[in-house]
């Protein structure tokens, strides 16, 4: 059996899966479909810190499902723009945990990790897999992978 590593980037998949159908991920799907692919040695959310009810309820239904949840603060700078940028811990996290699975699994259509993935799948002679929002994701990153799996309305809430 497959041994799987998760990354999930949670908020590229909230924002471009209510970009683009107006509706929420379903991560309890995503584990019944990836305990499908081979077993889940270890899952990671990457999220932002908010401290609202809301935000602290999904965050502990991650780890209900079985995510071990990361956050970060969220940022208000005062120009209005805002930082909560997780692409490097993921990459730590993807590159350490790489040698120990025979798959990574990475939740994003950002484009910055096409290098990351490439590196995992040559690099290290893993499998690599992104879901992502098809008409969100970047290209690079699709082409980085040995298979891209489509966020489609199957995987929504």
């Amino acid at each position: 059996m497959k041994k799987i590593a998760v990354f999930a980037d949670v908020q590229n998949v909230y924002y471009t899966t209510r970009q683009a159908y107006g509706r929420q991920f379903n991560y309890r799907g995503l584990w019944k479909k990836l305990e499908g692919m081979g077993e889940i040695v270890s899952a990671t959310a990457y999220a932002i810190r908010r401290d609202d009810d809301q935000q602290i309820k999904f965050q502990d239904a991650l780890r209900h499902i079985g995510f071990d949840v990361k956050l970060k603060p969220y940022i208000q700078r005062s120009d209005g723009s805002t930082k909560g940028d997780w692409d490097v811990g993921i990459a730590i996290d993807v590159l350490d945990a790489a040698p120990y699975v025979d798959m990574v699994v990475l939740l994003s259509g950002d484009g910055d990790f096409d290098l990351l993935m490439e590196k995992v799948k040559t690099g290290y002679g893993k499998e690599s897999v992104v879901f992502g929002v098809p008409m969100l994701t970047a290209n690079s990153l699709v082409n980085s992978v040995d298979r891209f799996i489509p966020i489609e309305e199957d995987m929504l809430l």
